[in-house]
This record gives structure tokens, sequence and C-alpha cells, in this order.
């Protein structure tokens, strides 16, 4: 099978440039990876690596990236694989990947799991995450080795191209584009199963840099949900409660905030767009105003 891997990033080449290392050290090689960016200017191509190596330029925001680059992939590739210019895979993790859609024809999206994840905290390292690796992989694997998901977790997941038809992710959905890979992913749902593989592992550094402002991602947090379940691609029995646990963790922290987490800024934004939703507006590209 040919695996293709796609990388979109805005303004952290040095990230990018770490992770291509640790692609070149996949015991799978991907058959190319592709960079998709605004425009050139955000990333530079480094020479010398064991895999075809480009990159795609288009509008800005992460569904706008993925779209992009995604296109033109679907006929020469079995398998597309979305990683976050801040994720860390496992050495096997291609090699892993490519076994569990050749071994099931009826997996439509898989994800690995995540062993650490720097988004619940001020962000890892490259050695938290090679520390964790290590201890994950010497570690016997608990609990179900497959399980079955509404949506799959956008930092790791991949695709079989083949039932990915005209199906794209939802451009209204911008900048951060907050939930986008759920949307994406629970509609691969009726053409397969959504899995995460719990033996394919990585870490998710959470990086802070590159994101949207504390206002502009407490606005999505509300906006986006309410969307999507209007949208009918996202259940209620998931959007809500996320929702409600964002909306109350800004609240509860808002006295005393974490210092790599602006709350008062996401109570802002959750506040704005919880009145627009009471005045029937339901805008998620608002966020571009505020």
């Amino acid at each position: 099978m040919k695996i293709a891997v796609i990388i979109p990033t805005l303004g952290r080449s040095e990230q990018v440039a770490r992770l291509l290392e640790y692609l070149g050290g996949q015991t799978r090689l991907p058959d190319e990876v592709i960079l998709s960016v605004p425009d050139t200017t955000h990333i530079e191509l480094p020479d010398g690596r064991p895999f075809p190596l480009s990159s795609v330029s288009g509008p800005m925001g992460l569904a706008a990236q993925r779209n992009t680059a995604l296109a033109p992939l679907l006929d020469r590739f079995d398998i597309v694989t979305f990683f976050d210019d801040d994720f860390v895979p496992s050495g096997r993790y291609l090699e892993q990947i490519e076994r569990a859609f050749a071994e099931n024809d009826d997996w439509a999206v898989v994800m690995g799991k995540v062993v650490k994840d720097g988004a619940n905290n001020a962000g890892l390292s490259w050695a938290d995450a090679n520390a964790a690796l290590k201890d994950a992989e010497g570690r016997k694997p608990n609990g179900p080795p497959v399980v079955d998901h509404v949506g799959a977790y956008g930092c790791n997941m991949s695709f079989r191209t083949s039932l990915i038809g005209d199906l794209r992710f939802d451009e209204r959905l911008v900048l951060y584009g907050w939930q986008e890979d759920i949307d994406f992913t629970s509609q691969m749902r009726s053409r397969g199963r959504v899995v995460c593989v719990t033996s394919i592992i990585g870490v998710h550094l959470g990086i802070k840099t590159g994101r949207v402002s504390g206002k502009r991602f407490g606005y999505s947090q509300v906006a986006n949900a309410i969307y999507l379940i209007r949208k009918g691609t996202v259940p209620a029995s998931f959007a809500l409660p996320l929702m409600f646990r964002n909306v109350a963790a800004n609240l509860a922290k808002s006295l005393w905030p974490e210092p790599y987490v602006d709350r008062r800024g996401r109570l802002s934004g959750n506040a704005l767009a919880i009145a627009h939703f009471a005045m029937g507006r339901i805008e998620p590209e608002y966020i571009l105003k505020i």
C-alpha cells in the first residue's frame, strides 16, 4: 500500500524539521510527505530526506490546508496520514498503520493512542516525548486493542483514500478549526469503522505557539459545537458535553488561570457565542471579526 503523510503547518518550521527527522527513522518510510502551508515563507524544505518531500500552498486555516493537500493525493495513494507538526510518532507507527488497513477491509479511519498529550498542560518537549514513548513501548498494553470512536483526534489520523470520495474538511471552521477533525471523521463512519488501535502510539507536544487568541478559541468552543450539531455530522451526545466541560473549566479557572491558558479570554468568547446563539446566529467564521 502507498502511504502519503500530510503535515499542515503555520510558522513552526523548527517543529516541522524535527518531525521530518522522526519520519526518516520510521521502520516503514512514507512514500511521500507533503507540507501544507499558506505560502512558502512558512517553511523550508530540507535536503537529504529518505522520502519524497514537497509542499503545497493555499488558503490559511487547518481545514483549508488539509483540503489543499488532500485532493491531489486521492488517486495516487492508498492511505493518507495526517500529523500535526507537534506530533511525535513511534518508530513503527506507519508500519502498523499499513498493517491495520491491509488486514481490516472495513476500517475507514485509524488513529493511534496518544500516550501523553501536552494540549492538556503547558506543553511537552521533544525530550519529554522520547521518554514517554520509551516508557510506553516498555510496558505491556492493557485494555482492548481496538476501540471504536465517534471521530478521530486530528493530531494523528489515517484514512483509506478509496472511501473519502468527495468528502472534504469544512472550511467554515476557520483558523484553528476547532472540531474539524471530529466533523470529518464522524462522517466517515458511514463508509467504514473509525477506530483507535492502542498499540499504535505517539505523543502530542501541544506546543502553544501558532494558536489563535483566547477569545477566538472560546467562541469556537461554543459556536462550532452548536454548528456541527445543527449540521448533523456530530451527535449532540458528543458535542454538548464537550462544550459544557470547556465552558465550566473556563469559568472555574478564570479567577486563577494557568499561565499558559487565556481562561478569561476563552470565557469572554464563550459568552459572546452564547449570546449569538440566543439571537439565532451560528457563524463559526465570526472569529475572523474578533
